[in-house]
């Protein structure tokens, strides 16, 4: 276990004290459900404030009325604010709150009069609500903020993927119901949950190693830490694989470089859900000029890049640091592999047998590969790359499918 905080609870509670409303985001899968648990049990141990956490995500479809979505919320703050205050300071019974646009601020401050303490809310899986719900949530939030915190939360968090500015396009930027007093003014500040760092990674294994005597080297650290970016899911499922798939929960064995390595094509293989999420990103038209961008090498030199770097910085598919590049490998070779897909099942099996490609000591031969490749690309790649998506790319992904597809072909194996 990671500290949850990662020293951001000084900060946060400076902003709780002030009576502010502030926003944590961070990609899937990083801890932020985890940071909201731990930050509301702090809470209440220490007993200056009462603090729940709730998820919003009941409400995140289209469809959904904004009375509808209403009476979600209330339900969901019924249920599970005993989760964290136990009997006490519980939140009013819902049955006289039946419908109305204003019912999730109306059952707020009808539950802070009757506390005793301020109230602390956390609200998770804000980003998934759609247009009109989205906006009358974040307009009750910020018409309860004059009245905080006797009769309103002394202070909110919004916590999702995105920083509030791409809940506007979420919302509908255009849509004139928004008027003057923007509901998105709401915020004091944004906190980033950043990727694992190496020392931290080092601290969550020598856990493992502190409970059952089995050591990651520091070279099999290295290893893992490369392939994974420091990704919080990504590194418990890379050390996940090697302890328990490949090695069985055996502790007496050693833990080797070649196991990480297999543990790393295995999760590329399986494309568990969180992998397999990648696949839903790259057509968006935020997401596609950055990825062009980083396989063809260019810089993203067109209107609205910085908005388009960032939000993929957002959503975790880039790194933070310069140049732009993917935020680890093993998302570089799932993108890479679904985006060559159409290329590579096309590739006819005949020009595809590794073993055609291999010296005699199992290397590649790389003249005789980059000479099938420069036939296959001149019958082939005009009518192929013209009919795909990425076409700007087109060329590289050409050359990475035919590539893959020698390299990972099941009838041979190569050293290099």
């Amino acid at each position: 276990m990671v500290d949850p905080f990662r020293n951001m609870y000084d900060d946060i509670h400076i902003l709780i004290d002030d009576m502010q409303y502030f926003l944590i985001h961070a990609p899937r899968q990083t801890g932020k459900t985890t940071f909201l648990h731990a930050l509301a049990h702090r809470l209440n141990k220490e007993g200056n404030y009462v603090a729940v956490v709730c998820s919003l995500e009941s409400a995140g479809y289209t469809s959904i009325s904004v009375d509808a979505a209403n009476i979600n919320f209330i339900k969901a703050l019924a249920k599970t604010s005993k989760l964290f205050i136990g009997t006490d300071h519980l939140p009013p019974d819902i049955a006289k709150y039946i419908s109305g646009s204003s019912m999730l601020g109306d059952y707020l401050t009808d539950w802070c009069d009757t506390l005793d303490k301020p109230l602390v809310l956390l609200l998770d899986e804000v980003d998934a609500l759609y247009d009109d719900v989205l906006i009358s949530t974040l307009r009750q939030l910020r018409d309860g903020f004059q009245t905080r915190p006797k009769h309103f939360p002394q202070s909110i968090a919004l916590v999702g993927l995105r920083d509030i500015r791409d809940f506007r396009m979420r919302a509908r930027a255009d849509n004139p119901s928004i008027g003057s007093g923007s509901p998105f003014n709401i915020k004091a500040k944004s906190f980033f949950l950043p990727a694992f760092s190496k020392e931290e990674v080092r601290g969550l294994l020598d856990q493992h190693t502190h409970d059952t005597g089995q050591v990651f080297s520091e070279e099999v650290l290295g290893k893992l830490y490369d392939y994974s970016g420091g990704q919080p899911w990504l590194t418990n499922a890379l050390a996940n694989e090697v302890v328990r798939e490949i090695l069985k929960n055996d502790y007496s064995r050693e833990i080797t470089l070649d196991m990480i390595e297999l543990a790393k094509e295995r999760l590329i293989e399986q494309r568990q859900t969180h992998l397999d999420s990648l696949a839903d990103k790259i057509d968006d038209p935020r997401v596609r000029p950055i990825i062009m961008s980083i396989i063809t090498g260019d810089s993203p030199a067109f209107d609205g890049a910085d908005d388009a770097i960032r939000y993929c910085r957002d959503l975790g598919i880039i790194s933070t640091g310069n140049p732009i590049q993917f935020a680890n490998p093993i998302y570089r070779e799932i993108i890479t592999r679904i985006l060559t897909i159409g290329f590579s099942v096309g590739i006819n099996q005949d020009i595809a047998q590794t073993s055609w490609y291999l010296n005699t000591d199992g290397s590649l031969n790389m003249d005789k590969l980059l000479d099938a490749f420069t036939d296959f690309y001149r019958w082939n790649s005009e009518s192929w790359i013209d009919r795909y998506k990425y076409k700007e790319a087109g060329h590289q992904l050409f050359l990475m499918a035919f590539l893959q597809r020698i390299i990972n072909n099941p009838q041979g194996s190569t050293h290099s």
